[in-house]
């Protein structure tokens, strides 16, 4: 089935303008209003969203927060400090928390120079609120406020960044945690760790120079090698590593060269990345310098990990222990033993740790690239592990979505569905041109459902590379009845997930590596009036 034709360009500005500068993560930018009820479809400021957002669980209080996106300096330890933009002056920004059933009232200040946004990632909210410029709302101008109001109705690990260019690999995102009215877990601590990979302000990066360079493609950049070449770069003899600085490139208007090359994981399915970052973070901190957790020898703590990388995934372990893993993407999950944890740019995992005593690593190897991050758990007396320290778990078990189960209570009921919709993913490292169905992202186009059904979507990926899809304001079934918001699929793989689709309005599908999306690989699933 084929994406609809039938949004007409009144109500998004097309897709050339945002080729040309600002972004398609911004679906339209300076001041342009979010699309209206184009012929047949549910607008985002429709009477079906409000009607929806009543029937949502509420009851709870009103959490208001106020924010603030600035240019600011960021400390990110060993002496290392970057110009950037970020929530405030942390990184990341400021935790957010609510109980599910409360209303998040959050009016966010935009003190860029740029036009931003604020989207909430994993949240099944109010279509209005979802934070897509052009999309769901007019985008918020340098110097203005917008006031984000909706109901937060499931518990789980969430996070909030711009849907506004690459603007995300900046340092605007900070963690949402919901928290379970009735939660079923007992522990002692929790702690939210958030994974990063870094690029801005590093000698003269930004993620805006390091676009320009990709959009280039392979055949632009007079390297030898690439992407499409990859399966060479496992032959005996090839230099694996990881470039820390190289001459200016050619498509960057700052910097050094941020291009990736020869990064490999068997896990990933053979190309890993496709940008060189300099830092690998952990709750903003370089490994030669990290954030410490402490804790008393046999608590039983909830870690939330959250991966907001641009173009990196995440294998995570805790040196000494295993994880049971409880909740993936702010679902349960029957409970799951490992050694370590795989997570894809948007996801998200809980697991519950008994401390042993000692000081132990915990690492953030960033996959396929030989690089790593690192957070510190002491639990008693003993030198700090070493920057680069990579533990034994790393290389024994590794959970991966596919190998779990749901909790019974989060599995979604059987039923046959009423519509399938079947899409390709395509494009490659030497034309950079990342896609739906062989055509960049264009407003006009969109999977068309109507409120009730069961849909079933399924993603073929036709290209070398693997690709975390999000979907916005839903959560999916996979294969093996986990409930997720983003899922990894594999190079020349097929990804079937099922939904029912209750939550009316607009909705993106995209790739949640930013560079892919933003040339490109991103789509709307769109709400046909009744």
């Amino acid at each position: 089935m084929s994406p609809s034709p039938q949004l007409n360009r009144r109500s998004v500005l097309g897709a050339g303008l945002a080729l040309a500068g600002t972004g398609l993560l911004t679906a339209c930018s300076g001041g342009s209003a979010p699309a209206d009820a184009a012929a047949g479809y549910v607008s985002p400021t429709g009477t079906e969203v409000g009607a929806a957002e009543r029937m949502r669980p509420g009851g709870g209080s009103v959490r208001e927060v106020k924010l603030t996106a600035t240019p600011t300096t960021l400390d990110l330890g060993a002496g290392r400090t970057v110009r950037s933009w970020a929530y405030g002056d942390a990184l990341p920004g400021k935790e957010v928390r609510v109980t599910a059933g409360d209303t998040l009232a959050l009016t966010l200040a935009n003190h860029l120079p740029q036009p931003t946004s604020v989207h909430w990632h994993g949240l099944a909210l109010r279509n209005d609120m979802d934070g897509v410029p052009g999309l769901t709302q007019q985008d918020i101008r340098a110097g203005a406020e917008f006031a984000y109001r909706f109901k937060v109705p499931h518990p789980g690990t969430y996070w909030f960044h711009p849907h506004s260019g690459v603007q995300m690999d900046r340092g605007l995102y900070a963690p949402l945690i919901v928290e379970d009215p009735k939660e079923p877990l007992s522990y002692d601590k929790e702690w939210v760790v958030v994974v990063d990979d870094w690029v801005d302000g590093v000698d003269g990066s930004t993620p805006d120079a390091v676009l320009a360079e990709l959009r280039q493609g392979m055949g632009g950049m007079g390297h030898g090698m690439g992407h499409d070449m990859g399966d060479m770069s496992s032959m005996p003899g090839m230099d694996h590593s990881v470039p820390e600085s190289a001459a200016p490139s050619a498509g960057a208007s700052t910097g050094p060269s941020r291009m990736m090359m020869g990064a490999v994981s068997e896990l990933l399915g053979g190309d890993a990345g496709d940008v060189a970052y300099p830092y690998y973070l952990v709750n903003g901190r370089v490994p030669e310098d990290p954030g410490e957790f402490t804790a008393k020898p046999g608590d039983r703590v909830r870690i939330r990990f959250v991966n907001a990388g641009g173009d990196t995934a995440f294998r995570i372990a805790l040196g000494g222990h295993e994880m049971t893993v409880t909740h993936t993407d702010g679902y349960p999950v029957t409970h799951a033993t490992t050694d370590a944890l795989l997570l894809g740019m948007g996801e998200r995992y809980d697991v519950l740790v008994t401390v042993k005593d000692g000081v132990f690593p915990l690492t953030a190897l960033a996959e396929g690239k030989r690089r790593t991050g690192l957070a510190v758990l002491r639990t008693g007396r003993g030198a700090a592990p070493a920057p680069g320290v990579r533990p034994k778990e790393l290389d024994g078990r590794v959970l991966t979505a596919d190998r779990l189960k749901p909790a019974p209570d989060a599995a979604l009921a059987a039923r046959k569905p009423d519509r399938t919709i079947t899409s390709k993913l395509t494009g490659g490292m030497m034309k950079y041109d990342w896609a739906f169905d062989g055509r960049p992202y264009d407003p006009d186009r969109r999977f068309d459902v109507k409120a009730g059904e069961r849909v079933r979507m399924e993603f073929t990926n036709t290209t070398s590379m693997w690709h975390p899809l999000h979907l916005h304001g839903h959560t999916f079934a996979l294969a093996n009845g986990v409930r997720k918001d983003t899922a990894v699929v594999l190079p020349q793989q097929t990804l079937a997930i099922e939904f029912d689709a209750d939550n009316p309005g607009q909705w993106m599908i995209h790739c949640h590596n930013i560079y892919h999306a933003e040339t490109g690989m991103m789509t709307i699933l769109g709400y046909r009036n009744a």
